[in-house]
């Protein structure tokens, strides 16, 4: 199966030639996949070289124009490194792009710490008006990525791993799902933490009797869903995040603001891991493999050790 990042060139590529608006600019990382459609489009495939502040400005002028900017490079480089071209070339200017990343929390390992962006989208949730969407296949991908350029002015970053679900599901860019309805608690299962956690709840010798929810667009917070799935759950709430733990446990707790409950944030643990290792390996030390899930939220809806009152 491809990934998608295998995906995304060939996509916006499509893209370039249906929309006339839509320009792409890269910081090096990933020009091969646009080749073709440079040849296509020299005017609208820019690579600026490896300076990402740059990378983010030139699309922030771009969108000042009335293009829609499709920016892209890893994830560290394109949130945390040029993070005030971020917040003041397009946020203060308050015009739009499609920012997407690539190497997610941890997707390249051999690349050390510098390639690894655990604080992405805990970094933009610190600023207004963004939709973050956390795709859980590259069939998702695609779809999001198609919303996310069609949303007119917008100010939308997709964040794309080599970490997949299995299967797509349907998305809309909008919406938690609900994969699974139980009595005994509410599981959030952002993009690619779906079969984990699955595979931690459905365990074959005792299941545990929750709902899951699937959010591949966590930004906006789809409150709604949630408080819907805590009337017949409960108000015991668990978030599974491919990124910094309790990135969204803010957002659950205004969205049952009013109700007694309880929220766990699981994540990418604060501490680095100073080994390279393999994706597997960093997944089982941030305790986010199947077994560890289960043992956390067990414990958690249990009223064991971690459970956090909110």
């Amino acid at each position: 199966m491809d990934t998608m990042r295998d995906r995304f060139a060939p996509v916006v590529s499509r893209l370039l030639d249906e929309d006339p608006r839509v320009a792409v600019v890269l910081a090096e990382i990933g020009k091969d996949g646009f080749a073709e459609a440079r040849r296509r489009h020299p005017d609208r495939v820019i690579n600026v070289g490896i300076r990402e502040q740059l990378l983010v400005g030139a699309g922030a002028g771009l969108a000042l124009t009335g293009m829609r900017p499709v920016v892209h490079t890893f994830a560290s480089f394109l949130v945390e490194r040029p993070f005030e071209q971020v917040k003041l070339d397009l946020g203060h200017q308050d015009v739009g792009a499609v920012l997407v990343s690539a190497a997610a929390s941890f997707d390249w390992p051999a690349g050390g710490y510098t390639h690894m962006a655990p604080g992405d989208v805990a970094l933009l949730d610190t600023l207004d008006g963004w939709t973050v969407h956390v795709p859980g296949h590259p069939d998702e991908a695609e779809t999001l990525l198609r919303h996310a350029v069609a949303a007119g002015d917008d100010k939308v970053y997709v964040r794309l791993s080599v970490q997949s679900n299995a299967q797509a599901r349907p998305v809309d860019g909008e919406r938690f799902t609900t994969v699974r309805e139980g009595r005994s608690g509410v599981v959030v299962a952002v993009g690619p933490m779906l079969d984990a956690v699955l595979d931690a709840v459905l365990d074959a010798t005792e299941g545990l009797d929750v709902t899951v929810l699937y959010a591949t667009t966590i930004r906006p917070f789809d409150a709604a869903a949630l408080r819907r799935a805590t009337r017949t759950a409960g108000a015991d709430v668990v978030l599974v995040e491919p990124y910094l733990a309790g990135t969204s446990t803010a957002a659950a707790n205004d969205a049952l603001s009013d109700v007694p409950h309880r929220v766990m944030g699981l994540g990418v643990g604060r501490a680095e891991l100073r080994r390279y290792g393999t994706v597997a390996e960093h997944t089982a030390a941030h305790g986010l493999d199947a077994r560890s899930l289960r043992e956390r939220i067990s414990a958690f809806l249990g009223g064991g050790p971690g459970s956090e009152r909110a």
